[in-house]
């Protein structure tokens, strides 16, 4: 009987091993994620195989991407997904278990190796609206609305979450981003439990400031040594801060910002009251306190930073991709610490690779914005292309820059972005966050048709009088009592017209007209903890070198 397996045709070995990585792909993604890429980043994590397998590593990580990308979809249909548009070219069929094990054998390692590569600034400086200046406009914010599943080892990390009606149903994993505004591109991110401040996350990437870019950042971060350490890095900021911080005023600028110390930092703040009208003539005005190392008042007016200040919220449309449209508002899929690390990493990197794609497509179209490129039509076209996989079989795009997804996008650009406002609230049936009843601003999305800027007078007190020792104080003083700008202007004033001379809490509470001396002394002790005075001996006090001029 003639022996059958001798006339078969028999595979080679390289066949062997292009049917085994066939599936290790991500469409037209593939392009800016290549395997090369993959292989010396697994290689280098050692998650690299040490036997063939039929799911190598490389196939695994393109296979953690998809799942990032089909975030409503299972194991095998996602696997299905990157086989299908193959052909006979795979035939493996791994079970649910085989893929959990692989994703356990690669590890979170490799996927924040890949996403450290590919996250940066994605704009060249002249594309429109991503820079002020010279500086590339780059924001931090934090997001705590991510759910991981309700599993004992995922609440041993990220603890339980207390809500106004009891417990949250799922724990919340905070995620903190540096994002560039103009594209909403990520430099760079961390995340961990919402147990720790946004601050502490923040200053994680820190080091990925520098003196190219300008920062802007929400009162979150209203910290005089995070603000201290964020202008260390060379970046300039304007940052929010709150209402009931009153910084000391050193100088008055024309344009009536002052400049002030937070901390061991000179800085400039910028009162003013901003009002927005809406279709239908409803008005709402809102009070904004902003702080920033831009100094010169002549070369960045008050109007210009406070109008600048407003491209912060770019970094809440990232929140709002990467939340709701690629993850689908889901909770994520996996039950401990490890597999959550790994998921975050692989969707950061996944939506750094789409957001790539998009910013190459505009860049292709000079003088067009990248805020018009859709997310949502990027991500579908990314799908679509993974299912088709016509960067493995052959069929690639004959555009060196501009492939299916960049295409996709420029056929269907959105309008230019037309203001709008909306008021801070949950959008759900059962939400935790109760709507304020002071809102001022519309319940429901509204289109402005006007806005207007004025800029508060800064609470200072006239240029500091000549000094006379020997005269009498409350002559001197005279002419700063009149100010309503609070006892310590008041009072540095009066002490910056002798910078040299020791005071004592009384000669300044009866220069200045202020009865309860005692109370006052109490003051002066708290500005000397702050760096505002120097104590010279026990109630004893002299104007801190900092606050001695402008210079």
């Amino acid at each position: 009987m003639a022996d059958k397996s001798a006339t078969a045709p028999l595979l080679c070995p390289e066949d062997v091993d292009d049917a085994l990585l066939a599936p290790g792909h991500l469409g037209e993604l593939s392009r800016y994620l290549p395997v090369e890429l993959v292989d010396a980043v697994v290689e280098e994590r050692r998650a690299m195989e040490q036997r063939r397998r039929l799911l190598p590593s490389r196939i695994g990580v393109y296979f953690v991407f998809a799942l990032c990308l089909f975030p409503a979809l299972g194991y095998r249909r996602v696997w299905s997904k990157l086989v299908c548009g193959l052909g006979r070219l795979c035939s493996i069929e791994p079970s649910e278990k085989a893929l959990r094990c692989l994703r356990r054998r690669l590890g979170p390692g490799p996927f924040q190796a890949l996403f450290s590569v590919v996250a940066g600034p994605l704009a060249q400086p002249s594309t429109p609206g991503v820079r002020y200046r010279r500086w590339r406009t780059v924001a931090f914010d934090a997001c705590s609305a991510i759910k991981a599943p309700d599993s004992e080892r995922n609440r041993a990390w990220l603890g339980r979450i207390q809500a106004r009606l009891g417990w949250a149903g799922y724990p919340l994993l905070r995620l903190t981003t540096l994002c560039e505004t103009g594209t909403r591109g990520l430099l760079g991110a961390v995340f961990g439990p919402t147990s720790e401040y946004e601050t502490t996350y923040a200053r994680q990437l820190l080091p990925l400031l520098d003196e190219s870019m300008l920062l802007l950042a929400d009162r979150g971060y209203d910290a005089n040594e995070f603000l201290a350490d964020a202008a260390g890095t060379g970046a300039q900021f304007v940052i929010r801060i709150t209402a009931r911080r009153r910084p000391a005023v050193l100088a008055v600028l024309p344009d009536g910002s002052y400049l002030t110390r937070l901390g061991t930092l000179k800085a400039r703040v910028i009162d003013a009251t901003v009002t927005v009208k809406v279709d239908g003539g409803e008005e709402t005005r809102e009070h904004y306190r902003i702080a920033t190392t831009l100094l010169d008042h002549r070369r960045d007016p008050a109007e210009a930073l406070v109008r600048l200040y407003r491209e912060r919220w770019e970094i809440e449309s990232a929140y709002y991709a990467l939340r709701h449209t690629l993850q689908d508002g889901l909770v994520l899929r996996s039950q401990d610490r490890v597999g959550l690390e790994q998921e975050m990493w692989a969707q950061l990197t996944v939506y750094q690779l789409l957001r790539t794609a998009m910013v190459d497509a505009v860049e292709s179209q000079p003088g067009t914005d990248p805020d018009r490129a859709s997310f949502t039509i990027a991500l579908e076209t990314a799908r679509e292309q993974v299912v088709l996989a016509r960067a493995v079989t052959g069929a690639r795009d004959s555009g060196v820059l501009v492939g299916a997804i960049g295409r996709a996008v420029l056929a269907e650009l959105l309008p230019s972005r037309r203001p709008r406002t909306s008021p801070r609230i949950v959008k759900a049936g059962r939400s935790r966050y109760p709507s304020r009843p002071a809102e001022s601003r519309p319940r429901q999305s509204r289109s402005i048709t006007g806005l207007h800027v004025r800029l508060r007078a800064a609470p200072v007190s006239p240029p500091p009088l000549p000094t006379d020792p020997h005269g009498d104080l409350r002559k001197a003083a005279a002419g700063l009592r009149p100010m309503g700008a609070g006892n310590r202007n008041r009072t540095f004033h009066l002490m910056a017209a002798d910078p040299e001379r020791s005071w004592r809490p009384r000669e300044v509470a009866t220069a200045l007209g202020i009865h309860n001396a005692a109370s006052f002394a109490t003051q002066m002790s708290q500005w000397a903890a702050e760096g505002l005075l120097q104590k010279i001996s026990y109630g004893t006090y002299k104007l801190a070198d900092s606050w001695r001029s402008t210079s």
